[in-house]
């Protein structure tokens, strides 16, 4: 071993690609325990796990995951199933829990229902065909779930499951409205007024729920139930008005609602936030950047709330898992409808 190192003989072609035998030559130990310290498998000490991913890295060492699924016993792929095809909520999830997962050194496999229950099952027996070890169940909409039948671990993100046995991650929506309803009132709003999605939607109960818990008697009137939409925000904001004159606060349900009160107050030539500060909900930037002027809004954190999903599929295939429901905080995004230019 010449300097210190293997030698890679190459071919008029270039290198070759360096082999578990290199690796093991350069840590110093044998072609098995080399394997088991780049597989995670075996007891090994961790200074000798630590020496053989060290020359692997050296060596630019890819392990061939063929190998290491037969190995190990694993497919090293995780499923996620989300129903919603729009990806606006999904794909952040998505993106962190991507994050957690290729740490670990595991692939995603994304698979849209798009809310055909038929669809579903086909995906659970194909990745079921595939050996993942674990799956992600996510959607667009927060009302719980049946569990889905499947032989390794389950995390459900956003939409939890109806068994209080497994484990789901969801949004706090309520504490999201009552950060939105302490921004106003610590801005001097003492006249609010609450528009927001259909009432059968458990997301629209628990914003509502939360504004009124946290405006008191500054709430001007009850909340009004509708749908997300920009159209809700004109429409129900006249209503509001007819009730509330002097209104000066509009807590939205959604950024949609929220600019279509920002394009009727502009209209009735009601300046935001001179006379009127306006919040929404789900910091979606096509929405809430776009808005004139841009939204203050609640954001849903979905990318950490992938992240923490799969840390938690990763703890539960590892032989750790957890139960029940884990509620993670959202986060309050000032902008120009409550704080001006």
């Amino acid at each position: 071993m010449p300097g210190g190192g293997p030698v890679i003989r190459t071919s008029a072609t270039g290198a070759r690609a360096p082999r578990i035998t290199d690796v093991a030559a350069l840590a110093g130990v044998s072609p098995g325990t080399a394997s088991k310290a780049l597989n995670g498998t075996g007891s090994l000490r961790a200074e000798t796990r630590d020496r053989v991913r060290e020359a692997a890295r050296q060596l630019g060492f890819t392990p061939d995951s063929r190998g290491r699924s037969l190995s190990s016993g694993r497919s090293y792929a995780v499923g996620l199933i989300t129903t919603d095809s729009s990806g606006r909520f999904s794909i952040p999830v998505m993106t962190g829990a991507e994050d957690a997962l290729s740490a670990g050194e595991l692939m995603l496999l994304l698979c849209d229902t798009r809310d055909d229950p038929l669809r579903e099952r086909h995906y659970l027996r194909t990745l079921a065909a595939r050996r993942v070890d674990g799956l992600i169940v996510t959607g667009r909409r927060t009302e719980p779930r049946e569990p889905v039948q499947v032989g390794v671990p389950v995390v459900y993100a956003f939409n939890p499951s109806t068994d209080p046995e497994d484990m789901s991650v969801v949004v706090d929506d309520r504490d999201g409205a009552v950060q939105a309803v302490q921004h106003l009132l610590g801005l001097g709003r003492r006249r609010i007024v609450h528009l927001t999605g259909p009432q059968r939607h458990r997301s629209a109960g628990d914003r509502a729920a939360g504004v009124v818990e946290a405006a008191g008697s500054a709430l001007a009137a009850e909340p009004w139930f509708g749908e997300w939409s920009e159209r809700l925000g004109r429409q129900g904001l006249d209503l509001a008005l007819r009730r509330v004159p002097d209104l000066d606060a509009v807590v939205c349900g959604s950024d949609q609602i929220a600019r279509g009160v920002c394009d009727r107050l502009r209209e009735l030539g009601r300046s935001v936030p001179g006379e009127v500060a306006v919040t929404g909900f789900d910091n979606w930037p096509v929405m809430a950047e776009a808005s004139r002027p841009p939204l203050t809004t609640v954001d849903l954190e979905l990318t950490e709330l992938g992240r923490r999903a799969a840390q938690l599929l990763i703890d539960a295939i590892d032989g750790r898992p957890h139960r029940g429901l884990l509620r993670l905080p959202t986060r309050l995004v000032a902008r120009a409808s409550t704080l001006g230019e």
